[in-house]
């Protein structure tokens, strides 16, 4: 199976019991509504909704089902109550909180999620196959393996698959992920000294594109421009709505104003300060003024 979004791609449609007190046939016509809750299934990813009458604290963990099985996910939003004209028939209920077995069971599977790992790098190398493992991810009952790879080819790894099926006697996937799963899963410190914003925080990837850095007045240097994972940095959409916002109230380059401290061409803009940089008709020295300072304003 080939995966280009890497975590987070699940759908928000979730497999649960028709027959549960609390599934979307259960709470209609008078009955008590359960809350909805949110909760992750990894770290930083994508929030599922679940329906929930269990007093649950953010960081609580849980067993919830999926499409790949039961598994363990951690409470991000605190159980709400739905609106009344909110429908509730796509949302399942929570199994039940963790208790200590399932922590145990989780902490037993990274064990064997580390074994796999250098298992495979171990035969990756053997084959000399052109991909880069990324990491491992068991399922909670144990039965499945997602091996994540990185490769700028394509990669012939049946004999690879079926090498590992009979080693860790599981069954085995491999998931071709992009450059900016790769660093959300691998984890690091940015340029900035702090760690990668989609490693700690950031749950879903968006477009970024040059633009934004030309908006903000950046210089476009590529090597300043990219992230850890070789794409321009996330960080860059961040201020980007703000920069449009007080780009708005400013004259555009090239255009004659009139100010109280001389008329001219504008030449230069400070976003953040809201100053203009005017070159005189006279070409003398360039001025600087603010917006208070300019005869005609735009709306």
């Amino acid at each position: 199976m080939v995966d280009g979004d890497g975590p987070g791609t699940e759908r928000d449609i979730v497999i649960a019991d028709s027959n549960s007190s609390e599934s979307g046939e259960g709470h209609r016509n008078g009955a008590s509504r359960p809350n909805i809750v949110g909760v992750s299934l990894r770290r930083c990813s994508h929030i599922y909704h679940y329906l929930t009458r269990l007093d649950l604290k953010r960081g609580t963990r849980v067993l919830v089902e999926s499409e790949a099985g039961t598994c363990l996910a951690t409470v991000e939003t605190e159980p709400q109550a739905p609106t009344p004209t909110a429908d509730l028939s796509q949302l399942h209920p929570i199994i039940r909180v963790a208790d200590e077995s399932d922590l145990r069971s989780e902490e037993e599977n990274c064990e064997l999620e580390r074994i796999a790992l250098r298992t495979c790098l171990k035969k990756i190398s053997e084959r000399g196959l052109d991909m880069k493992l990324v990491g491992v991810e068991y399922t909670f009952d144990g039965r499945k393996a997602v091996f994540n790879f990185l490769s700028e080819t394509r990669v012939d790894f049946r004999d690879l698959v079926r090498e590992l099926a009979a080693g860790l006697r599981v069954r085995i996937e491999m998931r071709q992920i992009g450059a900016r799963d790769e660093s959300k899963l691998s984890a690091g410190i940015a340029s900035c000294g702090r760690e990668l914003c989609c490693s700690s925080w950031l749950r879903n990837f968006e477009a970024i594109t040059l633009k934004m850095a030309r908006e903000q007045n950046l210089a476009l240097n590529p090597s300043r421009l990219a992230g850890m994972c070789g794409r321009l940095k996330c960080c860059l959409r961040f201020e980007y709505a703000t920069y449009l916002e007080l780009k708005r109230g400013l004259p555009p380059m090239g255009k004659m104003v009139e100010s109280v401290k001389g008329n001219g061409t504008v030449v230069g803009l400070d976003v953040l300060k809201q100053m203009v940089m005017i070159q005189p008709t006279d070409n003398s020295a360039v001025i600087a003024a603010t917006l208070d300072d300019l005869l005609e304003k735009r709306p």
